[in-house]
């Protein structure tokens, strides 16, 4: 029998959210970059496959979403990083 584990529960795997328009717009404009600019993450990412809101929630993550992730860190206490999302090139 097997049990689906979600790697978002694992302690080394930082928190990831979806962004909202709104959130992304800001980002966007406060560094003065475009959504291509941004790192990229591929949508079948098994950190981004089980990504839920608050209310624990299935978030159905699609192609051009902007991923925050949100580490914990000795030295910078909180740190952000943000990613695209982008469809895996086939073979």
């Amino acid at each position: 029998m097997s049990t689906k584990y979600s790697v978002l529960k694992h302690v080394m795997v930082p928190d990831h959210q979806v962004m909202s328009e709104e959130e992304v717009n800001e980002l966007m404009s406060f560094y003065r970059i475009t959504r291509d600019q941004l790192p990229k993450i591929y949508h079948d990412d098994p950190s981004i496959s089980d990504i839920r809101d608050e209310n624990n929630k299935k978030i159905d993550v699609k192609i051009n979403n902007v991923i925050r992730i949100i580490r914990e860190s000795q030295t910078a206490g909180r740190a952000e990083a943000y990613r695209l999302v982008v469809k895996r090139p086939k073979k």
